[in-house]
């Protein structure tokens, strides 16, 4: 059957369910990291001065490169702008964060999904518990929504009562459109999609501390968690450290779900500096995890470690891709968003409304784009003007031609030709998503 548009259906549910969950014990938790993000006000002048200075080389960028001089920065993000590739990359070197902010406009947000997954759900009204490893006060200030909680000495606490005076974690942060144009040694190239680009000048995140206040908290209260949303590995490089943080959370997980079996945990994914820890990461964490959510780049690398090569707009090379990763990485099932749809492949999942996850997701996540803010409930119903997309209606259509193997779920998104913000999209629509969950 052709795709039914059910957004304000749900979103018409919303404030029933608030009631039902303020009324409940249950509580949505989410874990492990957040950062100041430096967003870049991006002007395609300045871009193009840069490159005419200090770009040497052919653009290029290879898993695991960092950015230590203005060259590679020119060089790297070049690339990824040319190729409209939203990444992640290491700055080693303070003095080209220096630069950027010299030349180019700067405005401080919110960062880090957890976090950002944190304060979208506050914006919609929804009470959440966060762990945080960046509690500078810039970061709670940005988190700080109503019933917006962490732990601080084995209590639950609202956002602003962790705070410190630590300097922030900085991630600077470049979101292009699609349709300006790149000079590179004179040759225009126009960006296909529009994108972002994060540069990480982060120590912190290479070894994500996980408090033990807070996973104990979790474990003695392991019956009231309908839902663990875990994140924030990707910055890590070195093996032995991704493999110490898996054990700790192997061991946290585990003492979860023997108490509440029906505690849906899900690991987002996200851009990985190197293949070893994404694979470290998975394959650590696969026994544990409900639901594995990515992008379509993130799937698209995934099929490329398996020897696959996926073509994302055919639904059968995507439903390939999906079968071969849940058979790499057990999980129960995969939600993969799109900027033109959004998708769950798996088993059932009892009791659970995925087309609602979906739905919700899409809206938070259209409404950031629309507007660049965490929207309210107001917020979200004004982004109900704004047309589904039409490549993500034909896919679901063809999508539903198919046989197979597995429950699939999918809805359209809203689609905005150029975004106001395509920072925290992914973040926000992983917030939605827990929403079908309570």
């Amino acid at each position: 059957m052709p795709y039914a548009d059910r957004y304000r259906y749900y979103l018409d549910l919303i404030p029933q369910d608030l009631f039902r969950y303020r009324e409940s014990s249950k509580s949505m938790v989410l874990g492990f990291t957040s950062d100041l993000d430096v967003l870049i006000r991006w002007d395609t002048e300045v871009f193009n001065g840069l490159l005419e200075r200090y770009l040497e080389d052919a653009p290029s960028a290879k898993e695991g490169e960092v950015i230590k001089t203005r060259n590679d920065f020119a060089r790297i993000v070049s690339y990824y702008t040319i190729n409209g590739l939203g990444g992640e990359v290491e700055i080693t070197n303070d003095d080209v964060c220096k630069c950027l902010e010299r030349e180019f406009k700067t405005v401080p947000a919110l960062g880090g999904t957890c976090a950002q997954g944190a304060a979208a759900l506050g914006a919609m009204g929804f009470p959440v518990v966060a762990h945080i490893t960046d509690r500078s006060e810039p970061v709670c200030e940005l988190m700080d929504y109503p019933g917006v909680s962490t732990v601080l000495g084995g209590r639950l606490v609202p956002i602003m009562a962790s705070s410190s005076s630590e300097p922030p974690v900085r991630h600077m942060i470049l979101q292009y459109s699609k349709g300006d144009e790149i000079l590179i040694g004179g040759v225009k190239h126009v960006v296909p999609v529009s994108n972002r680009v994060i540069l990480d000048f982060d120590k912190i995140h290479k070894i994500v501390p996980l408090d033990p206040d807070f996973m104990r908290y979790q474990e003695s209260r392991a019956r009231e968690i309908a839902s663990y949303s875990i994140s924030g590995f990707n910055a890590i490089v070195d093996e032995s450290i991704c493999e110490r943080r898996m054990s700790e959370l192997r061991s946290h997980l585990g003492r979860i779900k023997e108490t509440h079996p029906g505690c849906v945990v899900y690991l987002e994914g996200a851009h990985y500096f190197t293949a070893g820890i994404k694979n470290a990461v998975f394959g650590g964490l696969s026994k544990y995890v409900d639901i594995l959510g990515m992008n379509e780049e993130e799937l698209a690398s995934l099929a490329d470690d398996l020897g696959m090569e996926m073509d994302k707009d055919d639904p059968c090379s995507v439903l390939l891709c999906l079968e071969r990763v849940i058979a790499k990485y057990p999980v129960r099932g995969i939600v993969m968003h799109t900027k033109d749809y959004a998708m769950y492949y798996g088993e059932r999942l009892d009791g659970v409304d995925l087309e609602k996850g979906l739905t919700l997701g899409n809206l938070m996540s259209a409404t950031r784009a629309r507007t660049g803010a965490y929207g309210s409930q107001d917020d979200c119903r004004e982004t109900l003007s704004v047309g589904l997309s039409r490549a993500g209606v034909e896919f679901a259509d063809r999508l539903e031609r198919l046989q197979s193997p597995r429950h699939v779920r999918i809805v359209p998104s809203r689609y905005l030709e150029k975004p106001a913000c395509t920072i925290g999209l992914g973040d926000t629509f992983m917030a939605g998503m827990q929403v079908s969950f309570i």
